[in-house]
Formats: structure tokens, sequence, C-alpha cells
């Protein structure tokens, strides 16, 4: 019988606060292009004072997040678990997954504050984050919604949440333990290769129980060790049933199902890298999902991700059945 939800998202809630700097203004700032650091909220907001005669753009997201509304932009049914506050950001997310009908699964937390990241654009499509976690950070396993997990096909996994151990770790246990009860199939992502190699015991006991995994190929590396993204593909063979590891121009690797496979990327001109692996995984999950064989399935992601690259922001807002359809036509 057809589950509820084709994919339910266990991650952090972030409002992206976007900000497009010159090369100029940028580096007064002296921060290292391309990293994520976290925050606090009052140093952000200073952040954001010293730019305060531009207007930010807000999108609702979150590494996961973009994952599952770019399943639900194509037809897939979704579901999110995450935490926000009763704040402005707070009322914007929950209205904005609403609009876009993906089920939140936790209402804001009163007194709360949401969790937010300033993404500073440059002019070479580097996006420089500035992350405050805020309540975000307090997604535990009481937040679980056990009964969620068992209506959907897929739980899809955030590796950032390792780095909360004591609450997000026990989120993640309480949602894996759900889905294996119910059949739920499980794909984990690694979110940065400092996951796996700050939390590797708790990653490594998810990673065990999960279906699919996805990284990019430095992610890869630390996970199964190689020097190369082919080489680290060849050794997650032993270390995951499925696995995907994109590697930016050169295409994607793909096992699943017991077949193998390797994916061209398409050429493109980048304008901002951040949002191609979230967009090529819930993409991905879509097609799987609705019958797509896994390289279709890949090149659709891989031409959706481009799609995503050679824009402003870390999702698409327009167009994504279409492009979808192109690229399996």
């Amino acid at each position: 019988m057809p589950r509820e939800f084709d994919l339910i998202g266990l991650g952090n809630s972030l409002v992206d606060i976007l900000l497009e700097l010159s090369d100029a203004e940028f580096s007064p700032l002296a921060f290292e292009k391309g990293t994520m650091r976290l925050t606090e909220h009052d140093e952000q907001q200073k952040l954001l004072a010293a730019f305060h005669t531009r207007e930010p753009r807000l999108v609702s997201g979150g590494s996961v997040a973009n994952s599952v509304i770019a399943c639900s932009q194509l037809g897939g049914k979704g579901a999110f678990i995450g935490c926000v506050g009763d704040d402005r950001y707070g009322l914007h997310y929950t209205e904005e997954f609403a609009e876009l009908d993906i089920d939140f699964a936790n209402p804001p937390l009163v007194g709360e504050t949401t969790g937010t990241c300033v993404s500073i654009i440059t002019p070479d499509a580097e996006r420089t984050m500035r992350t405050c976690l805020a309540v975000s950070s307090h997604l535990a396993d009481r937040h679980v919604p056990v009964a969620k997990i068992a209506a959907s096909e897929w739980l899809f996994v955030e590796g950032y949440i390792f780095a909360n151990p004591a609450t997000g770790q026990l989120a993640i246990r309480e949602s894996l333990n759900a889905a294996k009860a119910a059949g739920t199939k499980v794909a984990l992502t690694c979110s940065d290769a400092f996951i796996p190699q700050a939390f590797g015991d708790a990653f490594s006991d998810a990673l065990k129980q999960s279906d699919l995994l996805f990284c990019n190929a430095t992610e890869a590396m630390a996970v199964a060790g190689g020097a190369t993204a082919e080489e680290a593909f060849a050794k997650l063979k032993g270390v995951v049933p499925n696995a995907v590891v994109t590697d930016g121009p050169n295409g994607a690797f793909v096992r699943y199902g017991g077949a193998e496979c390797h994916v061209p990327a398409f050429a493109c001109k980048p304008i901002d890298v951040t949002g191609a692996g979230d967009m090529f995984a819930g993409s991905f999950l879509y097609g799987i999902t609705h019958g797509v064989p896994a390289a279709r399935a890949a090149r659709a992601a891989n031409f959706l991700a481009v799609k995503v690259i050679t824009q402003i922001g870390a999702r698409l807002h327009h167009g994504a059945k279409h492009f979808w359809q192109e690229a399996l036509t």
C-alpha cells in the first residue's frame, strides 16, 4: 500500500538570509571564502547591521529541508522534522512550507529564536556562511513524530545533526528506530567532511542502519578513504548498500539496486555553488520513489543541480518539474 509521504527529512530548520557583496566589500570581513562557521546571534546581527542599506532575501531552508523541497516541487509528497521559534523567521518558515504543501512536523516553539544563516555570495560564485543555529539545535528525540516516519517511504537524515550529541544524536537514534520498526528506508548525508571525522562513532552507527549514503568527493574520502572520488566510491561498497558520490564538474558515481554507473555533469558557469548537493539528493530520491531507474534519476538530478548553481540561492523557485522532464527526454 502506498505511504502518505515519499520522503520525510530530519534536519536543521534555517532561514537563509542572502547577501550579495562585491570583493571590495567582502575583503574587510576577513572571512575564509566558501566556509560555514557557527556564530552567536549578536555577532550575526552585527554583520547584517554593517550592510543595513541592502535588502537581504529570505529563503526557508537547511540542507535536508532543501532536498525535501526539491522532491515536493517535482511532485513528491514530503514532510520535515525540525524546530523553529515563533518569531518572524519561524512564521516565515512555517508559512512557506505550508505553501509548498510540505508537512512541517512540529509547531513553532513559543519564545524561541529561529535559526538563521547569513549567506554571503561573492562574484566568484562562492557562498560564505555565518550560521546561528538558535532553536534548530534543540531538535531532540521528543520532537520526532514516529507515526509520520512510519507513513514515509524514505527517511533522510542530515549529517549536521550529529554535531549536537546531547540532543540531535538522540533525535537521529529515535528516527532510525522508528524507520526500522516500520520498514521505512533510510538515506543519510554527510553534510560536511568534518561530521564523520569528528563524530565518527555515532555517524558509523547510523550508516550501518542506512540504505543509501549521499556525499561529495571530500566527504566520501573522509568516510571510506581513497585519494579520489572514484576510489572512495569503490571503498563505500563494503560500508553501505547504496551510495551516491557527487564530484562537481566531474559528475556523479551511483550505486543503487545492484547497478553501478557514472553520470557525467552538465557544463555550466556557476553563479552560486551552494545547494547543488541538496537539489541532487532531493531529485534523486524523487526519481527512485517514482519508478525512474537510478541512472536516469541521477542524470536529471545533475541537470537540476546545474540549474541551482547558475542562479542565486540554494533552491529553485520555478521550473523544477519542467527541467526534470527536459532531462529525462
